[in-house]
């Protein structure tokens, strides 16, 4: 498996109306690698964050379809699974294994992480033998443990909201999305960073990736492409 753990490959967070290029970013090689694995010619499946999101994950995987066909790709097949269709895939691993490239879309963490123990996903795509890219809450539930950065208000405060949740498994590695754009972000009164994320980094290791850098991981080798920091025990280091 080629594991792609990006922050953004289609343009910067909370900008979707300004469209910046037409397929997915090519900066730090990524459409180059995404050539070789999984190749040119691409059987796709979306899973979505956002089960019920049915409007917003069409609309997604429509994109996705015409980034990759724009990016120099010939997109056989574009499939997306949501809460339309999860229960009436009756084996999981075998359904999957139709394709060689998977996106898991962006979205909430929890909610995305919740459809995917519903679906059982980690046991299923932990064979799986082609290309898998995260998009922002995606990549972070690759992790095998998430640290699921609290995001939406109240969550930084409420003593019952997980921080740490399994994952998939495809990784060790905790990656936090969209660094340039939400490093001055305030969330209940307090700086998402310094005040919240800093402190829960101690015993661990999280990776800022800004919108057009990525983490790849292949043939059992980690490599960091473009703008990454290092956050542990309560620093932060620029790769």
């Amino acid at each position: 498996m080629t594991l792609y753990l990006t922050s953004s490959p289609t343009g910067t967070y909370l900008k979707w109306d300004e469209k910046e290029f037409d397929g997915f970013n090519e900066a730090n090689g990524l459409v180059e690698e995404m050539k070789k694995s999984p190749g040119t010619d691409i059987r796709c499946l979306v899973i979505a964050a956002t089960p019920e999101a049915w409007e917003q994950n069409d609309f997604m995987t429509q994109d996705f379809a015409e980034r990759l066909e724009c990016s120099g790709f010939n997109v056989e097949r574009m499939d997306v699974l949501d809460g339309r269709n999860a229960e009436d895939i009756t084996d999981l691993k075998s359904y999957i294994s139709e394709f060689n490239f998977i996106i898991l879309g962006g979205g909430h963490v929890p909610t995305q992480n919740e459809f995917f123990r519903k679906l059982g996903l980690r046991e299923a795509i932990s064979s799986f033998d082609g290309a898998v890219m995260g998009i922002s809450a995606g990549t972070m539930n690759c992790a095998d443990i998430v640290y699921a950065q609290p995001e939406e208000p109240g969550e930084s405060t409420d003593t019952d909201y997980q921080r740490f949740i399994p994952g998939l498994g495809l990784t060790e590695i905790n990656v936090l999305p969209h660094y340039n754009a939400v490093k001055d972000f305030m969330l209940d009164g307090r700086r998402l960073f310094e005040d919240i994320t800093y402190k829960d980094s101690y015993g661990h290791t999280f990776y800022a990736v800004t919108d057009g850098s990525y983490i790849m991981e292949k043939d059992g080798e980690t490599h960091f492409r473009g703008e990454i920091y290092k956050i542990s025990d309560g620093q932060k280091s620029r790769l």
